[in-house]
C-alpha cells in the first residue's frame, strides 16, 4: 500500500518569539501540495527565520522521516520519535500511535526547544509538522483536513 510522508520542520530563534517575525512565523503553512513523483517517499520542506519562513523542499528516502511507520493488518502504525529529553518543553504523557486505513491521513505536530551547551548562545525553537497519508493520494491531499489531528506541542516559554 502506498504511503506518503510530508515533513515540514519550522525553525527560529527568540527573534521570532513576538510582533511581525512571529505573525510571519505563525502564518507559515502546516500542508504543501505534493511534487509529483511516485511514493513511497518523503517531501521534506524546511522554513528558518533567516530566510524569513520561506518554504525549501526536497525529497527524501521514507526512511530518514523521524516516525515510525508500520503495516500490519491492513492498517498503517504511525507514531513520530522524539528527540532527546533536553529539547522538549515540559508536556504530558505522549498519545498512542495512530493506525490509519485505507484513505485516512494524519496531521502530527511537535514542538521542540534547544539551548546551547554552555547556555552561551539563547533559546532555539522548531516545529515539527508530520503528514502522513495511507493509500493513493492526490496531490492537494494535505492541503484539506486531515482524518486525524494530533497536536503534541508543550509550552516553549
Amino acid at each position: 500500500m502506498e504511503i506518503t510522508v510530508q515533513w515540514i520542520r519550522t525553525s527560529w530563534t527568540k527573534d521570532s518569539r513576538g510582533g511581525e517575525a512571529a505573525t510571519r512565523r505563525n502564518a507559515a503553512p502546516v500542508g504543501f501540495a505534493l511534487p509529483s513523483a511516485a511514493a513511497p517517499f518523503v517531501h521534506a520542506i524546511r522554513m528558518h527565520e533567516r530566510d524569513g519562513f520561506e518554504p525549501h523542499d526536497t525529497r527524501e528516502d521514507l526512511g530518514k522521516a523521524d516516525v515510525q511507520l508500520r503495516e500490519a493488518d491492513g492498517r498503517l502504525r504511525v507514531f513520530p520519535r522524539v528527540q532527546p529529553l533536553f529539547s522538549l518543553p515540559p508536556r504530558p504523557r505522549r498519545p498512542p500511535a495512530v493506525r490509519l486505513v485505507p484513505g485516512q491521513w494524519v496531521r502530527w505536530q511537535l514542538n521542540y526547544r534547544f539551548s546551547s551547551a554552555l547556555g552561551i548562545r539563547g533559546w532555539s525553537y522548531w516545529l515539527d509538522t508530520f503528514n502522513i497519508a495511507y493509500g493513493p493520494v492526490n496531490a492537494d491531499v494535505f492541503l484539506s483536513e486531515p482524518t486525524v489531528f494530533i497536536d503534541e506541542r508543550g509550552p516553549l516559554r
